[in-house]
C-alpha cells in the first residue's frame, strides 16, 4: 500500500481557478474523504492524483516518489468511477480478469487460440483465476461470476466495479462518488460494506463525495472543500463538533446548523436575540457576530425563562425516532430547527407557541469573515453555558 502526498496543487482552466493550492498528506492505510458541494474541485483533485488530469502547478508523490510525469497506468492506483465502467459484453468473471490479463499477459499470450500454445501462459492464467476467485469470495459475488452487467442490480454492479479495482492489488484506491447512482437504502448498506472492506484490506482509500453522511460514517479523516480550497481537515467527529469556518458548520450536519445573529461587546460578552451567553469571547469583538447552534443542542422548555427563545411552530418533520420542529422567532424574522423526541412533540400542533432552550456550552460564535471565534467560561471553569 502507499502514502500519498499532494503539495500545492493548483489547476486553472483559462482564467478560472479550479484548485487554489491543495495540500494533503494521506498516510498508508488511511480512509480519507474529500467532501464538498458540486463544483468545489474534489473530483479534479482525485483525477490529478490518478494522473487522468494534469495540474497547473504543484506535486503528487506516492511513497515519497514524485509521479508528476508518470502515466496513470504507471502510478499503481485503482480508480472506481460513479458509472461503474464495466464491459457490458463480458460476464463478471471476465470483467474481473481483464485488468490482470492486460497487465500480466503479453500480446501473444492474449490471443484467443494461438495464445494457448505459448509456454507459461497456462500458469499465468491459473494465477489470474485464483486472484479472481479470492476477490469474488471477499466481495461475496461468487454466484454472479457467470452473469453480465445487464443482469445485475446496482449494488451488485458496484461490487464488481470494486472487485475489478481490487484484483490489481493497487497501492491505493481512488473512488469518485461510487454510490451516487444507488437508491437511498442501498447507499446506506454499501457505506457499511465499504468501511468493512477498508478494514479488511488495510489499504489507502481516497473517496470523493458530496454526501456528508458518507464522509461522516466511513472516513478516518475528512477534508471539506469549497471553491477550490480545503477549509478544514480532520477526524469526522472533530469537523462536526468543532468547525473552524461557518461554511463548514453549515455544510456538515443534517439538518443544517441554526445560524442566528449576535453581537459582541468590548468586554467579550455576547448576546443572541436578546439572550446573553454565559460564556464570553476569548478575544473580544465589539460588533456583529453569528451564533451557531445545532438542532440537537436545542430543547423544548415548558415555560418562559431567562435565555429561552419564544417562537411559533410552523412545521414538524416526523422521522420516526426523531421529530425536527421548525420554529420561527421574533415574528418570523428568524427560523430555527429543534430536534425533539416523538413523546415531546406528540401534543404539539402547527401554530402553537413554544419555548426553546439551549444546551449549556454548545453555542458557537463566528466572525463577520466566517472564522470561528473561541468562547470561554467567564469563571474559567468547565461549567459553561
Amino acid at each position: 500500500m502507499a502514502r500519498i502526498t499532494v503539495r500545492g496543487i493548483t489547476k486553472k482552466f483559462g482564467e478560472l481557478d479550479i484548485l487554489k493550492g491543495i495540500d494533503l498528506d494521506i498516510p498508508d492505510g488511511e480512509f480519507l474523504t474529500l467532501v464538498g458541494p458540486s463544483g468545489c474541485g474534489k473530483s479534479t483533485t482525485l483525477r490529478i492524483i490518478a494522473g487522468l488530469e494534469s495540474q497547473t502547478s504543484g506535486d503528487v508523490l506516492i511513497d515519497d516518489r514524485l509521479v508528476n510525469a508518470l502515466r496513470p497506468s504507471r502510478r499503481d492506483l485503482a480508480m472506481v468511477f460513479q458509472s461503474y465502467a464495466l464491459y457490458p459484453h463480458l460476464n463478471v468473471w471476465q470483467n474481473l480478469a481483464t485488468p490482470l490479463k492486460l497487465r500480466d499477459l503479453n500480446f501473444w499470450e492474449r490471443l484467443p487460440l494461438l495464445g494457448a500454445l505459448v509456454p507459461g501462459r497456462a500458469q499465468k492464467t491459473k494465477a489470474i483465476g485464483e486472484i479472481v476467485r479470492e476477490t469474488a469470495e471477499t466481495l461475496k459475488i461468487e454466484p454472479l461470476l457467470d452473469r453480465k452487467p445487464g443482469q445485475l442490480s446496482g449494488g451488485q454492479r458496484q461490487r464488481v466495479a470494486l472487485g475489478r479495482a481490487m484484483v490489481r492489488q493497487p497501492a491505493a484506491f481512488l473512488m469518485d462518488e461510487p454510490l451516487s447512482n444507488l437508491d437511498a437504502g442501498l447507499r446506506v448498506h454499501m457505506r457499511a460494506e465499504l468501511a468493512e472492506l477498508h478494514r479488511t484490506l488495510a489499504a489507502t482509500f481516497i473517496y470523493v463525495t458530496h454526501d456528508q453522511a458518507e464522509a461522516l460514517t466511513m472516513s478516518d479523516r475528512m477534508a471539506v472543500m469549497m471553491d477550490g480550497e480545503i477549509l478544514q481537515i480532520g477526524p469526522p467527529d472533530d469537523v462536526y463538533e468543532d468547525p473552524q469556518d461557518i461554511r463548514v458548520a453549515e455544510f456538515i450536519g443534517s439538518p443544517k446548523i441554526n445560524i442566528l445573529p449576535g453581537s459582541g461587546d468590548s468586554a467579550g460578552g455576547v448576546e443572541c436575540l436578546d439572550a446573553r451567553l454565559a460564556r464570553r469571547l476569548r478575544t473580544p469583538v465589539d460588533g456583529n457576530v453569528s451564533i451557531g447552534i445545532r438542532p440537537e443542542h436545542l430543547e423544548l422548555r415548558s415555560k418562559k425563562a431567562n435565555g429561552n427563545f419564544e417562537g411559533l411552530l410552523v412545521h414538524a418533520e416526523n422521522l420516526g425516532s426523531d421529530v425536527f420542529l421548525h420554529v420561527t422567532l421574533m415574528g418570523g424574522e428568524h427560523r430555527i430547527v429543534v430536534r425533539a423526541s416523538p413523546q415531546e412533540a406528540h401534543d404539539l400542533s402547527v401554530g402553537d407557541t413554544v419555548w426553546v432552550g439551549r444546551e449549556r456550552g454548545r453555542a458557537m460564535a463566528f466572525g463577520t469573515n466566517g472564522q470561528r471565534l473561541p468562547l470561554v467560561s467567564k469563571q474559567r471553569s468547565r461549567k459553561v453555558a
